[in-house]
């Protein structure tokens, strides 16, 4: 069973296709790199595997439970979303509480309403929460307030929660854009080490092409809400990624690019 199925999905803003009849699979324990410019569609799909936004048409499935399907998001799109850890650029932890209170939030799904609305959390959920930024190296500020924390151990903290929620996939969207190289490469690395050592499926964004090199053996890039390539990061050629950039000058291809195959590839184009 595929920890990501994605079927036919498409999904159109207005006059414009932000996903053009997208098909991928992610095995259970696979990290895979979204890459393509700004505007590509990478955020547009993430946000459908989670069930955030509705498609036109096409189906989503998660560990072989549906997300949406024929247009419709599914009845039950919350169960599923449990086993979904999403991490946003821009941390989503609330600034006015403690690290520990943020990361316990990812055992909401699990309590009764009434603790979960009180924030009573029992000594148990408490360890886990402390195992959890212990993984991430943030244990000793579990009672800081995440207004106090710099980006890059609030985005630790953001992996922690998706720990604490028991998360079999974990979506990020680009989880380091705003932070810098050395908060970066931490935050990469426990994405790492939590899909090596947890066996979760991780997929993600970046636009950062020598860090999803580094890091994640296979790559699905995107153009204009279409996949145009979906195979192992060691093929991509230095001219096939400038053309996927060729409208980004930002792009972190600009720059050469560590692959291992020098030769020019003729690179397959999604259906």
């Amino acid at each position: 069973m595929h920890a990501i199925r994605v079927s036919g999905l498409t999904k159109t803003f207005g006059s414009r296709r932000a996903l053009n009849d997208v098909s991928i699979t992610v095995a259970p324990g696979e990290m895979v790199a979204l890459i393509g410019a700004s505007g590509s569609g990478k955020s547009t799909l993430l946000r459908h595997l989670s069930g955030f936004v509705g498609c036109d048409r096409g189906e989503v499935l998660i560990h072989g439970e549906c997300v949406q399907s024929h247009g419709r998001i599914d009845r039950k799109v919350r169960t599923v979303r449990s086993n979904v850890g999403f991490i946003f650029q821009q941390f989503n932890l609330v600034g006015r509480l403690t690290l520990l209170t943020n990361v316990l939030t990812g055992q909401l799904h699990r309590i009764p309403n009434h603790r979960s609305l009180l924030k009573l959390f029992t000594r148990r959920e408490r360890e886990i929460g402390l195992q959890a930024l212990a993984e991430v190296d943030m244990d000793s500020y579990a009672f800081q307030r995440a207004s106090t924390l710099s980006g890059g151990q609030q985005q630790r903290a953001a992996i922690a929660r998706a720990l604490v929620q028991g998360a079999k996939v974990i979506l990020a969207d680009e989880p380091i854009a705003s932070l810098d190289p050395e908060s970066s490469r931490k935050v990469m690395e426990i994405l790492a080490r939590v899909n090596r050592e947890h066996g979760c499926a991780v997929l993600v964004s970046l636009h950062q092409v020598d860090v999803a090199l580094r890091y994640c053996p296979r790559v699905i890039a995107m153009r204009n809400g279409s996949v145009v390539y979906d195979g192992p990061a060691a093929q991509l050629s230095p001219e096939f990624l400038k053309e996927l950039y060729c409208c980004d000058p930002e792009a972190a291809c600009a720059s050469p690019l560590p692959v291992s195959d020098p030769q020019p590839l003729a690179l397959p184009l999604a259906a």
